[in-house]
């Protein structure tokens, strides 16, 4: 059976992906709305960075995270010169590490879905007076609901499976850094495999809803637009 401890990292873990989402659709918005609509030679660059999360392994990320978030690194000593708290060990920290890890899962989604709206609705809509937030929030946002979800349910279950990230730049430490996925490694190293067992499936049923939700989704709109006249 679960242990208290399992239910505060799962809290946690729940706590952290609400969060990294939130934050992911506030940068990704405009980030993905200018990547849709930009022509210039920097687009592949920024693209590729973005999308450097999928390849790279979370420990080599997660690495220099925290050489970064260290008292000599970069963030780290710019927060110490200000007095403030070190981002290192601590939830503030995994929050900027599932950002950064989860972008593209956010992004792409959305960039897609923009450009799929086209130039078509937003040059009429100019036409006629609308100005450029007025477009995005009256014909952009309704058109894009089904990126959007998607882009929130695939952002909010990879920061719920993240691993190597999380470990490097939070460590393991209980009711402030430690997820479910550092949970699990605990009890599977401490041969405990029934409470390993129990997190396990938990994740795995979650991962699995996950998709076949974002696949009965992408179906259903996908039916629906080739049944439109």
């Amino acid at each position: 059976m679960l242990e208290a401890a399992d239910f505060t990292a799962f809290t946690l873990t729940l706590k952290l992906a609400g969060v990294s989402t939130l934050i992911l659709l506030c940068l990704g918005t405009p980030l993905a709305w200018w990547l849709s609509q930009t022509r210039t030679r920097g687009k592949s660059v920024v693209e590729a960075l973005i999308a450097l999360p999928l390849v790279l392994p979370p420990t080599v990320l997660g690495f220099y995270l925290l050489l970064a978030l260290s008292p000599t690194g970069p963030i780290g000593s710019t927060l110490n010169s200000l007095g403030l708290p070190s981002l290192a060990f601590s939830f503030a920290g995994l929050v900027l590490g599932s950002v950064i890890y989860s972008l593209p899962f956010v992004v792409q989604p959305l960039q897609t879905s923009f450009v799929a709206v086209g130039r078509r609705p937003l040059e009429v809509a100019a036409t006629l007076g609308a100005g450029p937030l007025d477009r995005f929030l009256n014909i952009v946002l309704p058109m894009s609901k089904l990126g959007y979800l998607t882009a929130i349910v695939l952002g909010f279950a990879h920061t719920m499976g993240e691993f190597g990230v999380v470990l490097m730049i939070g460590g393991n430490i209980p009711g402030q850094t430690q997820v479910l996925s550092i949970a699990i490694y605990d009890h599977v190293e401490a041969l405990e495999y029934s409470q390993a067992h129990w997190l396990a499936g938990l994740l795995l049923l979650f991962s699995f809803l996950v998709l076949l939700a974002v696949y009965t989704l992408n179906k259903r709109a996908s039916f629906l637009s080739g049944a439109r006249p």
